[in-house]
């Protein structure tokens, strides 16, 4: 779908609509795969869907009375940095290191098996929730990409779906499959479990 025939109004209003319905709620069918949607749109509507997010949100909670977890992996990272007392090395190092270096030290630091999952476990337990947000996905890009997050939340967020909120494009060719293009950049990662929440019916 090219961002010209895209209607930013019109998708906030379905979105919303399926996110309500009962149907998406009870998870039903979804042929016994993992409740995970993808609502991908051009990075340059980032502030746009920010808000459309926010309106969503308090519109559902408001008006629905279904309580959504929103987490963003971006302060979710910062916050275990902190917590292990490493922060500050970080912001000392990245001037002084080679990119690909620095990146590979900080995807060591944020593993989505050894922290990021166990992290985003307990906020599950402590914040009860109908529906999770996966927020902050461009800003942790390159160090934290996406699938290898998905991949690890299969078994953490469970009787429950989650949106992932996504800059870039999620796209099924019949060569490469179902691809996750974070930003619209050029490297690309195969994901096939999540469905395109444009495309579900409330």
């Amino acid at each position: 779908m090219s961002t010209a025939s895209r209607d930013l109004q019109r998708e906030e209003k379905d979105v919303y609509e399926v996110l309500r319905s009962e149907r998406f709620l009870k998870m039903e069918g979804l042929s016994k795969e993992v409740p995970f949607f993808i609502y991908h749109y051009p990075p340059a509507w980032d502030l746009n869907v920010e808000q459309m997010r926010s309106r969503i949100r308090s519109k559902l909670q408001s008006d629905d009375g279904i309580r959504v977890l929103e987490i963003n992996l971006y302060d979710l990272a910062i916050k275990l940095l902190k917590e292990r007392g490493i922060w500050d090395r970080v912001l000392k190092l990245e001037p002084s290191m080679d990119k690909g270096e620095f990146r590979e030290v900080l995807q060591g630091m944020l593993d989505p098996y050894d922290h990021l999952a166990p992290a985003i476990r307990v906020e599950l337990d402590e914040q009860p929730c109908e529906i999770v947000f996966l927020t902050g996905i461009g800003e942790v890009f390159p160090f934290i990409r996406t699938h290898t997050v998905l991949e690890n939340l299969h078994s953490v967020v469970v009787g429950r779906p989650m949106l992932a909120w996504f800059p870039g494009s999620y796209e099924f060719t019949q060569s490469a499959g179902h691809q996750l293009r974070a930003l619209n950049l050029s490297a690309s990662d195969s994901y096939y479990r999540a469905k395109d929440i444009l495309e579900q019916q409330a």
